[in-house]
């Protein structure tokens, strides 16, 4: 991988990161797990923005599958702006901020904790006001992260948070999947998807589909592409996108499917095909597709771990297609890198 940008240094640095993690904050992960184990939360809660949301959305998945609970996502104006106070007894709530300060996350973290939860912090900040604010503070160490568009720490905070489950639900299998993450991650960062480049132009949109974990991965997907490409793109989930969205799709529209090997990749596969028949240029990850266009990717050989190496590989591609455009993926116009909403 030619590191000539920030992000492109950042992504290289996937594996490394992951494995700082799963090492460096070993304890901390398991003594949170445990803490779990033993509260044996009711449901869960998640408080997050941007890509740190994206991150929330797919631990909700990876809970829901593996613990049996149901999460749901609290916005954070709940405390910030409206001084709600939420009833949250018996519950866990997980809090996920790259700097840990944005004051809207703190706050609403405070008032889960007040309201009874089991507050848990992911933060890329260590003794930040967020890891202040909560029962448990786990450090990501994903070190510093210089292009305003977050790669290595949307990984991260999703590994942690796949760590911490695997303990909560004394998960071995899912544990040895973590433990080969930063090799996978060092296969799927150097996937080429430049191919999609030829189909997009400036005039397109962007869908990205998925589903189940994936669906989370499309959402982070589509945001990196607005934010380093100046483009549109509109994340749906596989089953919704052939209903009202369908409509836009014209012969040649862009499409990227997100399909990682679960129990959905079917019917992303299927939905992928029904679209390339419509004459969508459509990409995806999968080798189930028979008309749309295979793109390589990485298999863990588990359905937890296995989605967070396509946004490995396509940070990859949104990096390069942005320079190839001839922007900068370090600085895009009117974003910083750390917003801290109110």
């Amino acid at each position: 991988m030619n590191a000539t940008t920030h992000m492109r240094r950042e992504i290289a640095e996937i594996p490394e990161a992951t494995a700082r993690l799963l090492e460096g904050s070993a304890k901390e992960l398991a003594e949170t797990g445990l803490h779990l184990k033993r509260a044996s939360p009711r449901f869960v809660t998640t408080v997050a923005r941007g890509s740190s949301d994206h991150a929330a959305s797919f631990l909700k998945y990876a809970i829901e599958l593996t613990a049996g609970l149901p999460v749901a996502s609290i916005g954070p104006s709940i405390s910030s702006i409206y001084g709600a106070e939420l009833k949250l007894a018996d519950s866990a709530c997980l809090a996920i901020s790259q700097s840990g300060k944005s004051p809207d996350i703190v706050a609403m973290a405070e008032g889960a904790r007040a309201g009874g939860a089991l507050t848990i912090a992911l933060t890329n900040t260590a003794g930040s006001p967020l890891a202040a604010a909560s029962d448990h503070a786990i450090d990501i160490q994903a070190g510093v992260e210089k292009s305003v568009a977050a790669t290595k720490t949307f990984v991260n905070s999703a590994v942690a948070g796949l760590a911490v489950l695997a303990h909560w639900t004394s998960d071995d299998k899912l544990l040895a999947a973590l433990k080969a993450l930063p090799e996978h991650f060092a296969k799927a960062v150097e996937c080429d998807w430049m191919d999609i480049a030829g189909d997009l132009t400036d005039g397109n949109s962007l869908f990205i589909l998925g589903r189940g974990p994936s669906f989370a991965i499309a959402n982070e997907a589509a945001l990196k592409f607005k934010e380093t490409c100046a483009m549109h793109a509109e994340s749906y989930s596989a089953a919704e996108v052939m209903h009202g969205p369908l409509a836009l799709v014209r012969p040649g529209f862009p499409v990227l499917a997100l399909a990682a090997r679960d129990a959905s990749e079917p019917s992303i596969a299927e939905a992928a095909d029904g679209l390339a028949g419509r004459g969508a240029a459509i990409h995806i990850t999968s080798s189930l597709a028979k008309k749309a266009k295979v793109l390589p990717h990485v298999a863990t050989g588990h359905p937890l771990t296995d989605p967070l190496m396509l946004i490995a590989s396509f940070y990859g591609f949104v990096e390069a297609f942005a320079r190839h455009r001839g922007l900068d993926p370090d600085s895009p116009p009117n974003l910083r890198k750390v917003t801290e909403t109110i």
